[in-house]
Order: C-alpha cells, then sequence, then structure tokens
C-alpha cells in the first residue's frame, strides 16, 4: 500500500536579488596601500562625486550603506598603519569611499534554497483557534557554495493550510560578538579529539590559567612559536589554535528587522565554507522555559566541525562547537527535552547507521547506542535523521532519510520508544517521499532531503528540499504514517 502524502503546492526557490554587502579583501597589501593612497590623492570634488553615485546606487539595495562602508574602512585600519597614515582627520567623505572599495554584494541564495528545518514561532500571539505561527531555516547557498542560515516565518491553520509571510526587502548582518572567555580543560579536549600532538597542546596551555581570553591565547601562541626548536609544520599548527577559538561567538541582530531579513552568515574560520543543514530544535528545559537549539556542520573547505547555535528569541544567538569523541560527523539532530535526566541526540558517528548518543552536558557527547542500520534496498548506502524527533502519544516519531541506487535520497520514519529510545517499535519499509519528475532534477538530482518538521494536530508536515536546489512542504496524517509503519 501506498501511503497518503500531500505535497502542498508551495515551493522555495533561490532568488539572486537577495544580496548581503561584504567586506571585500582582494590581493596583497602592495595593491590595497596603492589603492587607499589612489583615494586619499583625489581632489575634494572628485570624492564627493564618486560617492555620491555609489549612494545612489546601493542605498536603496542595502540598510544603512553608510554604516557598513565605515564598518569596512574600520577593517582595512593595518593597512593606514603600514602607510604611516593617521585616519581620524580623514574627511568622512574619504572614509566611504575606501569603505566602498573594499566592500562587494553577495547574493545568498544565488545557487540554492534548501534543507529546510520548521519549529514553532517562540510567539503564538494574535492566532485564531486552531492555528499556529511557525519558523522555517533554510541553507541559502551562493558564490562558491557558500552556505549560510536565512529564515521565513509562517502560519499554519486548522485545515493544515500553510501560508508564508513575505520576505523582507533587505537583508541584514549581526554584529559580532566574540565571547571573552575560554575554559582551559574543554579546550585542550577539543584540540586533542581534532587530533592535535598532545605536546603541543600542553606548550601552550601550560601558559594560561584555567580560564583565559582570546587575547591571553594569541600571546601564548605568540611566545610558544618563538621556541627554535620547533619546525615550520609545527608553528603552523599551534598558530590555528586560534582557528577553534574564533569557532566561538555570539551574535546579535536588531529586533526592529523581520526574521526573513536575518542572515548567519560564516563569520569563524572554521565555517569559512558554509554552514550546513542546520536542524533546530524547540527544546523545553527542566524548568518550563523553551530555549530553540540548532545542530549545523561548519566547513573549512577541508574538515568540518559539529556546532551548536543556541537562542531563545532568534534575535541573538549563542554559537559554539559540540565536544566529545562522538561529536564528530554530520547530522547531528537532538531530542526536544531530556530523556530519564538526561539530554539525548540522534546521530550518525560512522557515516552509515543511525546512533542514539546520551549525555549530561549538552555541549559534550561521549555515549553513542547503535539504533538502526541500513535494512532496505532504499537505503543500503546509508541512514541518516531527517532532523530531531518529535514526540507523540505512540513514542518518538523519527524522519529519516536513506540513499539507495543512483544515489537517490528517500525519506522514511521510524518510531523509537519514549522511554528508551535506543528501542525501535516500527519503521517503514518503504519510502514516504521519494522525489518526482519535477523534484528530481536540480543541482544534485534525485535528492529529496529535510533537516526537521514538526506535528500540527493529527498531521505530520514535513518541509523538504528538492534536488539540492530549491524547497517545498508535504504533510501526511499521524494515523495514517503509523499504521503505514506497522
Amino acid at each position: 500500500m501506498s501511503i497518503p502524502v500531500q505535497r502542498m503546492d508551495y515551493q522555495f526557490k533561490p532568488d539572486a536579488k537577495r544580496i548581503i554587502a561584504r567586506f571585500f579583501l582582494f590581493g596583497g597589501e602592495e595593491r590595497r596601500v596603492a589603492l587607499i593612497q589612489r583615494v586619499l590623492d583625489l581632489d575634494e570634488s572628485s570624492c564627493q562625486t564618486i560617492l555620491d553615485g555609489i549612494l545612489a546606487d546601493f542605498s536603496r539595495r542595502h540598510r544603512n550603506i553608510s554604516s557598513i562602508l565605515l564598518k569596512h574602512f574600520d577593517q582595512v585600519q593595518h593597512t593606514l598603519a603600514s602607510m604611516e597614515f593617521e585616519p581620524d582627520p580623514l574627511p568622512i567623505e574619504k572614509k566611504l569611499l575606501i569603505g566602498a572599495y573594499f566592500t562587494k554584494e553577495f547574493s545568498i541564495e544565488s545557487a540554492a534554497f534548501f534543507n529546510p528545518s520548521m519549529v514553532e514561532a517562540p510567539d503564538q500571539s494574535g492566532l485564531d483557534e486552531g492555528e499556529r505561527r511557525v519558523i522555517t531555516s533554510f541553507r541559502a547557498t551562493g558564490e562558491g557554495h557558500i552556505s549560510s542560515i536565512v529564515f521565513r516565518s509562517g502560519v499554519i491553520n486548522a485545515d493544515h493550510h500553510l501560508s508564508f509571510d513575505p520576505p523582507g526587502r533587505l537583508l541584514d548582518l549581526p554584529d559580532e560578538v566574540h565571547i571573552q572567555r575560554y575554559e582551559k580543560g574543554s579546550f585542550a579536549e577539543k584540540l586533542t579529539e581534532m587530533d592535535v600532538d598532545s605536546s603541543l597542546i600542553q606548550r601552550v596551555m601550560e601558559q594560561l590559567s584555567e580560564e583565559f581570553t582570546y587575547q591571553q591565547l594569541q600571546s601564548s601562541i605568540h611566545k610558544t612559536i618563538q621556541d627554535e626548536s620547533l619546525d615550520a609544520a609545527q608553528r603552523k599548527v599551534i598558530e590555528e589554535f586560534s582557528w577553534l577559538a574564533r569557532s566561538y561567538y555570539t551574535i546579535l541582530f536588531s529586533p526592529e528587522t523581520d526574521i526573513s531579513e536575518r542572515v548567519i552568515f560564516p563569520i569563524s574560520d572554521a565555517e569559512s565554507n558554509g554552514i550546513e543543514d542546520a536542524r533546530f530544535v524547540q527544546f523545553q528545559d527542566d524548568d518550563g522555559e523553551c530555549t530553540y537549539y540548532a545542530t549545523y556542520t561548519a566547513f573549512n573547505g577541508i574538515t568540518i566541525l559539529p556546532k551548536l547555535l543556541e537562542t531563545r528569541d532568534f534575535v541573538r544567538f549563542k554559537v559554539m562547537p559540540l565536544y566529545g569523541e562522538y561529536a564528530k560527523n554530520k547530522g547531528l539532530a537532538l531530542f526536544p527535552r531530556k530523556i530519564n535526566g538526561r539530554y539525548a541526540m540522534v546521530s550518525r558517528v560512522d557515516g552509515t547507521n543511525n546512533y542514539i548518543m546520551f549525555s549530561d552536558d549538552v555541549h559534550t557527547w561521549r555515549e553513542a547506542v547503535k539504533v538502526q542500520e541500513p535494512r532496505y534496498a532504499w537505503q543500503f548506502v546509508q541512514i541518516g535523521n531527517c532532523g530531531s524527533p518529535l514526540e507523540t502519544d505512540r513514542g518518538w516519531l523519527l524522519l529519516t532519510h536513506g540513499v539507495g541506487p543512483m544515489r537517490t535520497y528517500c525519506l522514511g520514519a521510524t518510531l523509537l520508544d519514549r522511554e528508551d529510545p535506543t528501542r525501535i517499535l516500527a519503521q517503514t519499509t518503504e519510502p514516504i517521499l521519494v522525489p518526482n519528475a519535477q523534484e528530481r532534477e536540480g543541482y544534485v538530482p534525485n535528492v529529496l532531503y529535510s533537516c526537521g518538521g514538526l506535528v500540527h494536530r493529527d498531521q505530520l508536515i514535513i518541509p523538504y528540499a528538492m534536488a539540492d536546489y530549491a524547497s517545498s512542504v508535504a504533510h501526511v496524517a499521524l494515523s495514517d504514517l503509523f499504521s503505514y509503519m506497522e
């Protein structure tokens, strides 16, 4: 029998007009010095004329373009210092113009808009009975295949119809705020998990107190690499300790912006090539308060680093790496509450099978139990989760993906015991969603994928990506799904 999954007549496609203004650091120091000198040599009238044209052309494309240009001017202060030039007396027009030469536009979703994850919004006021406001995150991918996290808001009504709010026209990057202190034990532990030589770790850590600042770490790194007994490769490894330190940060958006205008763009070196596949979950704390967590994969072009994002309001986000020998590989998904007093997480530790992990600390994962292996032809390559488990009266409902012949990704479902999620109660023997003729064509053909749905009344709502290019939404009655699983 086939399960009656209903696809909604709604599609999210990439929009190249969605742009941000990024810092543009080009060439070598010699080229940058030459450029700045050319601007400094302009007479006042010429400078004003050029700047007026830039502001007229770009002020409607970005919110407060002047602030962006000044921020980017501040980021080339080291070049001005090398020119032995004092920036303070410089006219504001020349600061803005220099900033413009070190700015470029970036289309955040020109390549793809996919891998959605849906959660209940913090604000549920002003709704009719049976309605629910939701926030859906997406992986937006632009030039160079660099990915970021973006959001859309919408409302599901009592008849399971989903309507999305129109996105805001202008996009905002947050103010970046690095955390000030690090804990020595945890920091050294993460370096060990990254297979850094223990003797190199000790050389740097022994100069630091149990808690240290970023500046203190940089000072210790600088002193350590002066040791002439170290070879070039060892110095390079030590210098990259700051790579991990910059993976911890807090970002803050203006609360006056619409959520569709907020872009979580790669900030740290660890995620320089993208923030991939955020799985959001509304987590109920022991005190009854709700915290939103999202696990995601930071990618720097060579290695991946699993990270955890935390927010209560989608305005302020705290970001830090995950620890523990089982905090690795892609596809980590946190349960929405503790089970028997402990945090629980779905993972794919070995890249092939589904595991359940447990921990007393949401940031550190040292226990993992394999619970599910590829069993059916449509998942012989690998099986994984499609977002955080959803609690139902029957048990934990886990959306899964399976990879089969011709690298086709399909969605299935598994039911886990509520008190012991390592125990499987039922699972689909056939996929519930398979890429159809319209969904299989795209950046990566034959891939249908999700990073998390939710249960609304008696329906499972499934946002999903099509061919790593665009996104849509489907829904299915829980009763039909459970019968299909049985």
